[in-house]
């Protein structure tokens, strides 16, 4: 072991050793107690109080063509206090008619000091939890005036689910879980981004690692201490072209695992860059499309991002309290809403598909509780949601499905999703069938979309309840036998329930999809599992493109 890397990782252990007799527990409860007693006084009172602290120590390297931009630590605690007023069954969490919900009236939370020295974490719990009371307060008054006011509440269940208080503690982490070779991965991520000079259309070309040490701390007033650890690291390579018309053209590959040790070899990862940039040189001249409705295949790539844009936002339980919301599913439980060969479960407590790491697994949510596995569809039939503790009509507990980015109020998102069929065809028999539909339904091709950046989807009822996902590498599939043909300019758009009923078929193949999902609550990390599916109908258009003429110096 060389003396930088000694001297790293002696410089991790101390910051660790600061807080390897962990004491920010004790701090937490010490405070919350005495805040907790002092709020009892106040004519409106809170009934509920908890602290989730997001202990956060990153290593970024970040490169471009082959240098160095940045390495190093960075290292944050991030404090989320939530102050509940009223009771169980009403309080400032309620939906108020006439104003978006409740979900946006708070704000990312607040730093706290990273060493476990009692004053000054006591002097941020104590000013944050006051600034969060008196925004409680005001926020349940309205509540109050406003149920006097407006009509009856279609959903009439709790505002807050009551649960048993859960005891959990996993050690702290040492030296020797962590520890890795910050020079080793620095050459490795510059020998990667530098392929990207061996091809002069590329006009931005980078790589990254990212490798986050996470300590979780969560208490409350009804008995809750919870101390959890996450590692997670990541290795992204990026590139953009642009072409003639003006169209930028970005494609990346990413790779996730727990630990360092979990990441591909470098004779994978540099032949997947040298394909990107291949394939990104041919994007430059490939046809512009027009828009489209026909029949397509989702690669099993594809597809995860497909699902977690388009279905997963729509079983998120927390939405069916908000009447501002469509609420696509509330009525459906036990209707088919899938065809009857897809199953879709969701399960934080799988970290690992076939030795591939997942990145939406978690022991305990962000509100304490033990996430659980759900069966949501079985066999094409709507079981169940996703649930926080916001109770909803018919389901009055939580299946440990409340999560939040570091500082933010935890709501209902998705986890580690896995799509399954019971019927599963081969990619052959897939292309065949894509085939047989185009030429049933008169056309000259169907597409195949094997790469897709991500997507949004509206959810609410004051806007059209569509969705608009972004591949970003396109393929169009002959009847005739010609061979596929890559094209640019794709936008994957439509309706949920109008394309929901369109899948007819699903792969013998996986892929995995494993991000980050922006929402209410912030950036939380997810993982889809999906074969790859073929939809009878699906609708496209045009990309919208950049004016700007591509760089009018050569690059060097």
């Amino acid at each position: 072991m060389t003396k930088t890397i000694k001297l790293l990782i002696f410089g991790l252990f101390l910051s660790l050793s600061a807080i390897s007799q962990d004491k920010l527990p004790d701090i937490l409860k010490e405070e919350l107690n005495r805040n907790m007693d002092a709020l009892k006084k106040e004519k409106v009172a809170p009934y509920y109080l908890s602290y989730r602290v997001n202990d956060i120590k990153t290593y970024n390297i970040e490169t471009s063509f082959g240098q160095i931009i940045r390495s190093g630590w960075s290292h944050s605690r991030k404090l989320c206090a939530n102050v509940r007023v009223g009771n169980n069954k009403v309080d400032n969490n309620h939906p108020i008619k006439g104003e978006d919900y409740g979900w946006f009236s708070w704000d990312d939370g607040v730093e706290i000091p990273i060493e476990n020295v009692s004053e000054g974490i006591k002097q941020v719990l104590w000013k944050e939890t006051d600034k969060q009371y008196r925004k409680s307060a005001d926020l349940y008054a309205k509540v109050v005036a406003n149920i006097a006011i407006k009509v009856e509440d279609e959903d009439k269940s709790d505002d807050f689910s009551k649960e048993a208080p859960i005891i959990y503690n996993e050690a702290q982490l040492t030296e020797v879980n962590i520890a890795f070779d910050s020079k080793l991965w620095e050459e490795k991520i510059k020998k990667y981004s530098a392929i990207f000079l061996q091809n002069k259309d590329i006009i931005e070309g980078s790589a990254n690692f990212s490798y986050t040490i996470e300590r979780k701390y969560f208490v409350s007033n009804d008995g809750s201490v919870i101390t959890e650890n996450r590692v997670s690291c990541r290795i992204m390579t990026n590139a953009n072209t642009q072409a003639d018309d003006g169209m930028n053209l970005p494609l990346y590959n990413s790779y996730f695992g727990l630990y360092p040790s979990d990441l591909p070899s470098d004779v994978l990862i540099i032949a997947e860059t040298h394909k990107l940039s291949e394939t990104l040189t041919k994007l430059r001249t490939a046809p512009v499309v027009d828009s489209y409705t026909g029949p397509a295949l989702l690669s099993s790539a594809s597809a995860g991002v497909f699902f977690h844009e388009i279905f997963g936002h729509r079983i998120e339980g927390q939405r069916m309290k908000d009447e501002n919301d469509a609420q696509t599913f509330k009525k459906k439980v036990g209707q088919k809403v899938l065809n009857e060969n897809l199953s879709i479960i969701f399960d934080p407590s799988i970290s690992k598909y076939k030795n591939l790491c997942l990145n939406g697994a978690y022991k305990y949510d962000d509100q304490g509780q033990l996430g659980q596995k759900l069966i949501i569809v079985d066999k094409g039939i709507l079981k169940t949601f996703l649930m926080s503790r916001t109770p909803i009509e018919g389901i009055a507990n939580t299946n440990g499905h409340g999560r939040a980015q570091a500082g933010q109020q935890a709501v209902t998102r998705q986890s580690n999703m896995f799509v399954e069929s019971n019927k599963p065809l081969t990619n052959d028999q897939l292309k065949q069938t894509l085939k047989a539909e185009a030429k049933k339904q008169g056309k000259e091709y169907g597409y195949l979309f094997v790469n897709t950046v991500g997507g949004f989807t509206t959810t609410g009822r004051y806007m059209p309840n569509a969705f608009n996902v972004t591949p970003t590498e396109v393929y169009r599939v002959y009847v005739d036998g010609r061979a596929d043909e890559l094209v640019r300019g794709v936008d994957l758009v439509g309706t949920p329930l109008s394309i929901f009923s369109n899948i007819e078929a699903a792969g013998t193949d996986y892929g995995i999809f494993t991000g980050f999902c922006g929402a209410e609550s912030g950036s939380v990390p997810v993982s889809t599992v999906c074969p790859t599916l073929f939809v009878k109908q699906i609708e496209t258009q045009r990309k919208a493109k950049n004016q700007t003429k591509r760089p009018i110096l050569s690059r060097p």
